[in-house]
């Protein structure tokens, strides 16, 4: 049976297998939140997520400008289930004191209502005017303090992780995450070091954009590659030769998905977590694409079916 809860690296916090990213909460600038999509659906979307189990929520200070923390803290605030909070601190050119890290958790922590968050990230490793030692010390200082649960990094490359590491060691805290693109369609993680490095180091993987930009959901197809619009018109893998190439990858998600009951994406998802020590972080912005989510978990793949899906998308390792 699928494991119902996964330790974040060599800490002991535990979290389902599964996180909601809420990148589109709030955020009207990329994701035309109040347009396509209200406060309304988003708070169905997390009592939907809570509902079937998966209690784990990614967002950011930078996540609508402050307003994807606040809608999360308020949801909090509206049901008695507990819900796990990772947060992510943006290392800006003018924080170049460890108290700048100080003050950014306590406007997190501020904005969620919360004395405390499982985990806190710094969003990319950008170190030009604070130093990786003295931001690491500074999160370590934040752990010992009781306002962290675990630290984590994102975007970090194996050497930048391995830094962050040993930094944090010398304070006695373990670096928890590194939370960096991965999906079936995004495998770089498997050939430029950082998933080995991170099996070494003994930090789990948090993947962004699991379901590669909704590539994996068999939404996009050939035929209808004219109508694709936003960023992803500048996608090669959005492209007609692009969908093109996909069409073996999604005909085998499917195919295995009707086999187990489930739907392509849920399937992309599921292969995700039997790498092992990888948590997907697919985003929701309504209780449906919540309740979709959460139908990745519960149950496991095949091992030939995690194989035959690794070797259909070998060449996406680049």
């Amino acid at each position: 049976m699928a494991t119902e809860s996964i330790s974040l690296g060599r800490t002991s916090l535990t979290v389902p297998p599964l996180c909601i990213g809420t990148w589109a909460w709030g955020d009207s600038l990329f994701w035309s939140y109040g347009k396509d999509y209200t406060e309304a659906d988003l708070k169905q979307a997390f009592e939907n997520a809570i509902a079937s189990g998966v209690t784990f929520f990614d967002t950011a200070e930078i996540y609508g400008l402050g307003k994807s923390e606040q809608f999360l803290g308020q949801f909090m605030r509206q049901t008695d289930q507990p819900a796990q909070i990772a947060t992510k601190y943006m290392p800006l050119p003018w924080r170049f004191s460890a108290q700048a890290v100080h003050d950014a958790v306590t406007e997190s922590l501020k904005r969620l209502g919360v004395s405390s968050v499982a985990l806190y990230q710094v969003h990319m490793p950008f170190d030009f005017f604070m130093g990786k030692k003295t931001l690491m010390e500074a999160l370590a200082e934040e752990v010992k303090q009781g306002r962290i649960g675990a630290i984590g990094v994102s975007n970090y490359s194996a050497d930048q992780m391995r830094e962050a590491q040993g930094y944090l060691a010398a304070k006695g805290v373990p670096l928890a995450v590194n939370q960096v693109r991965y999906s079936l369609l995004h495998r770089g993680i498997e050939v430029n070091g950082i998933l080995a490095t991170a099996k070494e180091l003994g930090v789990t993987i948090l993947a962004y954009s699991p379901l590669a930009q909704g590539l994996l959901t068999g939404k996009y197809k050939p035929e209808n590659a004219d109508s694709v619009t936003g960023a992803r018109k500048l996608d090669p893998k959005f492209s007609r030769q692009g969908l093109e190439k996909l069409m073996p990858v999604i005909d085998r998600l499917t195919e295995i998905g009707a086999k187990h009951d489930r739907t392509p994406a849920q399937v992309a998802l599921n292969w995700l977590i039997a790498q092992g020590n990888v948590i997907p972080i697919p985003g929701a912005k309504n209780a449906s694409q919540a309740k979709q989510n959460a139908g990745a978990i519960g149950w496991d793949l095949e091992p030939e079916e995690v194989t035959q899906l690794d070797l259909l998308t070998r060449s996406y390792q680049k």
